[in-house]
């Protein structure tokens, strides 16, 4: 097999096409359209060789439908990311459904109208030009922030957005894995069809099942089923959020849809296709979930094609002050406040702190500052957090290991509980005193009594 460099000016679009007669074709069609074509050096090219190219400055890969699949070639695998045009010498409906749904930009016949795959070339550069400038600053791109540790989450977002592989996301609670789900959704192809999200923690597992895959009961009247999310999300993407929580009955379900690409919906013998890209998160250790046979191995190999970790807030340096202009914006907007500003104490004192509850955390202690605020600048007693860094939690008895947010919860709570009231507790841990209940009854911490006070002692 043959690759050849199509370059003009600006642009490089890589050829993969085995047969000589077709390669000379192509070449005709692309020098007519005013391109030059160029054979790079080694001529012979299979998977090992396309895989050790560094394809990623291609706008688009056009390839032979029939010479990938006899050289056992997966282009798309090969060239995540990258627009992919198949060439048929021997064009078939089912085989070109087939492709699209993989992710192909186009399917066009040998021999290739000029025009017709020109303009799909075109096509492939406009949107790859769209896709790869500054994600930071397109409206359908709501993150914030341009510390090195976002930079790099920002060119894997690049990289993986245009693909239709299956992500897991992992962050701590409150970093935005929603909106790097959103930022993945709004960079691929489906970016116009729907992206639906479902947080697993908050769905009873008796009707989880139901929400994801439907209900069609045979006997029923055909007017009572229900789709599942699964179909809502088909052509687009379904996010499901602490995947973690999700039951082993259902885990099997879903593994099934990712095998097959298809699903039954309850009570129905019916199977259905769908085509949806499922990127899942979570804060939780799979590993440690799977070993305590809470979370199926097979599964989690299949979520885990590409994995995205979002960094915590504290390791954003100044991240966090254009975070809270932005949320400060917002909130003056909301609540009629224009004139309000940060204080450079509290600027300060927002650098210094750690932020456990991320950026949850900062738009709790933004807003509440910005309702109790009574002059213009806000001051950082207002932010209720503390002035330095805050106290790290007790170190884990020897040989334990903090693998999970879970952990830091226990050990952040055991340390602080005898002198922060629940309030307090919930409020630097950037949830509400409901939620904080609620973890300690799962996590088995129960809320010590309050003992009633004596005389103090410096009074005896």
């Amino acid at each position: 097999m043959t690759a050849l460099l199509l370059s003009d000016a600006m642009t490089q679009v890589l050829i993969v096409e085995p047969d000589a007669a077709a390669r000379a074709q192509l070449r005709s069609i692309l020098e007519s359209n005013g391109f030059s074509v160029a054979e790079p050096a080694g001529a012979a090219l299979d998977a090992r060789s396309l895989e050790s190219m560094d394809v990623s400055g291609y706008p688009c890969v056009v390839a032979s439908a029939e010479g990938c699949r006899d050289r056992g070639i997966d282009v798309f695998a090969l060239c995540p990311g990258i627009p992919v045009i198949l060439i048929a010498h021997r064009p078939d409906v089912r085989a070109a459904v087939s492709a699209m749904k993989r992710g192909a930009a186009d399917y066009l016949p040998l021999p290739a109208e000029p025009d017709e795959l020109a303009a799909a070339i075109e096509r492939c550069i406009a949107e790859r030009r769209r896709l790869g400038g500054d994600l930071a600053d397109r409206q359908d791109f709501p993150m914030v922030g341009d510390s090195a540790p976002m930079q790099a989450l920002y060119e894997r977002i690049r990289k993986i957005g245009p693909t239709d592989s299956t992500v897991l996301i992992r962050g701590e609670s409150g970093t935005g894995k929603e909106l790097v789900a959103r930022a993945l959704h709004a960079c691929s192809r489906r970016a116009n069809a729907p992206m639906i999200s479902l947080n697993c923690a908050t769905i009873p597992p008796r009707i989880i099942e139901t929400e994801l895959f439907g209900y069609s009961p045979a006997d029923a009247r055909p007017d009572t089923a229900r789709r599942g999310l699964l179909e809502a999300a088909d052509g687009g993407t379904l996010f499901l959020d602490e995947i973690g929580e999700l039951g082993l009955e259902a885990q099997a379900r879903l593994l099934r849809v990712l095998q097959a690409g298809e699903l039954r919906r309850f009570g129905s013998t019916e199977t259905l296709p769908v085509d949806v890209r499922l990127i899942t998160a979570t804060h939780r250790d799979l590993d440690k979930l799977i070993t305590n046979g809470q979370f199926r191995e097979d599964l989690y190999y299949r979520l885990n094609v590409v994995a995205i970790e979002v960094p915590p807030l504290r390791e954003r340096g100044e991240d966090v002050l254009k975070l809270a202009e932005a949320i400060l914006e917002r909130a003056r907007s909301k609540l009629g406040k224009q004139s309000l500003h940060f204080s450079e104490p509290a600027r300060q004192a927002m650098l210094d702190y750690r932020w456990p509850g991320n950026v949850r955390e900062l738009e709790n202690a933004i807003e509440r500052a910005v309702i109790l605020c009574d002059g213009d600048g806000i001051p950082p007693d207002l932010l209720a957090i503390d002035a330095g860094p805050a106290r790290p939690p007790e170190p884990p008895p020897p040989g334990a290991e903090q693998t999970s947010l879970e952990d830091y919860f226990v050990s952040f709570v055991l340390a602080h509980q005898d002198s922060l009231t629940e309030t307090e507790l919930a409020e630097k841990l950037g949830i509400s005193r409901k939620s904080l209940w609620e973890r300690r009854q799962r996590l088995n911490i129960p809320r010590k009594r309050t003992r009633q006070r004596g005389p103090r002692r410096d009074a005896q």
